[in-house]
């Protein structure tokens, strides 16, 4: 893969890169929570993918596209949780050494996923320029390869595969919705969208607390140096020139969502659908909820189930 931004002919190839090593996760319906939402939606379960998320489609598309010289080096990235396990898995699988810069206030059940994948954690303050700096000191240490979480297009077209999956799976919606943090999921998922679903709107979700790829997104430029409140941790990050060149071309629409939304939204997920989700998960849920999209169908890519469950009494109260 040589050119800036990834092609729906990566996806394609990840697909096939990837394929022994992820699930084929299933989309699950609920007659019930169609009602509540007003419209018939399917969700794509990548709760229930390997790590608890859809980051395993992109870090092993990511590392077993490495070559045995960087293999030997190792990996290192920077990430609040999903993605760094998800690395740290896929580096095992390789037998690469992985270096994992966190957050210190990511959440313990995510640490503790990394290192139970091998995963060599260092903590830092909890911003982009700390995580950065900290992952470019590994680099310079190791000479190990950075996969980042979303701006890497390797990433970028395994997170897409999703999608690719779905075609099979379910009837082609009105609209797609995704979270966006960082903008890998959606991006990738749009390249497929575009691809395969012609006429599906494409839509990502924020919280309102973190709220930069919708304020770029309508200003057109792009939003740098915000300071993201929310419970949705998974969606803290901010976009890439990349993420959001692919953005502005492939998406219809960014919305933000309230925080008693998302919650309101995962207990509906959990009592429903039976499933644990993560708060990211539901962020697109409660766009559904809200009633800020208007659809006879849609589809929801639930992007993970990695709760911490000391957390329930402050979100659910």
């Amino acid at each position: 893969m040589h050119e800036e931004l990834p092609q729906f002919s990566d996806v394609q190839a990840a697909m096939q890169r990837i394929a022994p090593y992820v699930h084929h996760t299933p989309v699950m319906q609920s007659s019930h929570l169609s009602k509540v939402l007003g419209m018939t939606v399917m969700f794509k379960c990548e709760n229930l993918q390997k790590v608890g998320a859809f980051k395993a489609r992109g870090a092993c598309n990511a590392v077993f596209a490495l070559d045995a010289k960087q293999v030997a080096s190792g990996v290192v990235t920077h990430s609040s949780g999903n993605h760094a396990a998800a690395l740290a898995r896929a580096a095992a699988l390789r037998g690469a050494p992985a270096y994992v810069v966190m957050p210190t206030n990511a959440p313990e059940v995510k640490k503790t996923a990394v290192r139970g994948f091998g995963g060599q954690i260092v903590e830092c303050e909890p911003t982009l320029i700390a995580r950065e700096r900290e992952a470019k000191a590994l680099m310079d240490k190791t000479g190990a390869t950075l996969v980042h979480p979303y701006d890497d297009v390797w990433v970028i077209a395994g997170q897409g595969t999703a999608v690719l999956e779905m075609v099979d799976q379910c009837e082609q919606p009105e609209v797609y919705l995704a979270p966006v943090g960082g903008g890998g999921l959606l991006t990738g998922s749009a390249l497929s969208v575009r691809a395969l679903w012609p006429g599906t709107r494409v839509i990502g979700v924020e919280p309102l607390g973190a709220d930069d790829a919708a304020r770029g997104f309508r200003a057109g430029e792009r939003v740098c140096g915000a300071s993201p409140k929310t419970i949705a941790d998974g969606l803290r990050g901010e976009l890439s020139a990349r993420t959001f060149s692919l953005m502005r071309r492939d998406v219809d629409e960014v919305l933000t969502v309230s925080e008693a939304s998302i919650i309101e939204a995962m207990r509906l997920i959990w009592h429903h659908l039976k499933i644990v989700i993560e708060p990211s998960a539901a962020v697109p849920v409660a766009a559904l909820l809200e009633g800020q999209v208007k659809a006879d169908r849609a589809a929801v890519l639930l992007s993970g189930g990695n709760v911490d469950f000391s957390l329930l009494s402050s979100w659910f109260g």
